[in-house]
């Protein structure tokens, strides 16, 4: 298909507040930094990843982009960092700066907290962390700089979730005796983040793409992945299910983890797309498609989402193309 160049119809609301306004409101309250401090997966991965390679951090210089509460440039900064920059865009900021002092690190000696005055290298996840790459790593001609984690591995299968799927998407067809299925068409548009159980896995996973975090450019945000998900039982399904791994490949030994159904949760979980058909599938059968994925132009920090899949199978014979956006 090509470099993918997709503003996909609906996608683009008016809005004078855009999803980065939005999103770093939400960091700037205690919860959602509670839930990620709480996420052993993840915060135990990175501890472990600084206390037990320091000689990845002794007397290096260290950018936090994303910094929130501060918790990994404190691991950074106790790893033997020379200096370290924590960027943080929301009002946590001023909390970030009283735990560095009361833990000892006044900002300005080894730690430097910094608001950015423009919101333009914060304004998506995937697109800063490159940004920052080339403005920290690039000009100073760092050539043994590293990114961390800098491998990243996007997952694809399908699960049964009829009842789920019930409750979300079919309950606007009859609310409380009226009809607000006008509704409905954005509800399948949206992507559910939850956490999948297992048991509802249909077909095997698929690896959509793997990205070296450490080469990337910004432009490798968009792409198109092929995929092929098999079924392992005879049974419905009604959602893809997407989600990610990530590795540290400079450790001294590999380090990652998953996001994955399979795995203990995190609090990225999973994200869930609805499909509008219900598949039947039988064992053996296999799902074939592909997914384009792009930022959104008017709002980088929303990820706009194209599926074509299709299925030719003895009970169930379907060719379709569903549009998604991720907020």
């Amino acid at each position: 298909m090509g470099e993918p160049d997709i503003s996909f119809f609906g996608c683009d609301g008016e809005d004078d507040k855009t999803s980065a306004d939005y999103y770093f409101d939400s960091y700037s309250h205690f919860g959602i930094h509670e839930e990620m401090l709480k996420d052993v997966v993840r915060t135990k991965t990175y501890q472990n990843v600084i206390y037990r390679n320091k000689f990845l951090f002794q007397n290096k210089v260290v950018l936090d982009v994303g910094a929130g509460t501060g918790i990994l440039s404190l691991f950074c900064a106790k790893a033997g960092a020379a200096h370290v920059y924590a960027i943080e865009c929301s009002h946590m900021v001023d909390m970030a700066k009283q735990i560095v002092e009361t833990n000892g690190l006044p900002d300005g000696e080894v730690f430097k907290i910094v608001v950015p005055s423009s919101k333009l290298l914060l304004g998506s996840y995937k697109l800063h962390s490159l940004q920052s790459k080339f403005l920290f790593l690039h000009p100073c001609q760092v050539d043994d700089g590293v990114v961390l984690p800098d491998e990243a591995s996007l997952y694809l299968t399908a699960i049964e979730d009829a009842e789920y799927k019930d409750d979300k998407i079919e309950f606007w067809n009859n609310v409380y005796g009226f009809d607000m299925s006008c509704i409905k068409k954005q509800a399948m548009m949206e992507p559910l983040v939850d956490t999948v159980d297992q048991k509802q896995i249909v077909t095997i996973c698929h690896l959509l793409k793997t990205m070296d975090i450490s080469k990337m450019v910004l432009g490798d945000a968009s792409f198109t992945a092929p995929f092929k998900l098999i079924a392992k039982r005879d049974d419905y399904i009604h959602a893809f299910v997407a989600y990610f791994d990530v590795s540290f490949t400079k450790c001294h030994k590999l380090m990652g983890f998953s996001t994955g159904p399979r795995s203990r949760a995190t609090h990225w979980k999973q994200t869930v797309l609805y499909l509008e058909d219900v598949l039947t599938i039988c064992e053996g059968e296999t799902i074939i498609g592909s997914m384009t994925v792009a930022p959104n132009k008017k709002n980088p920090r929303d990820v706009d989402i194209m599926v074509k899949y299709s299925l030719s199978g003895r009970r169930c014979v379907v060719s379709r193309v569903q549009f998604y956006k991720m907020r």
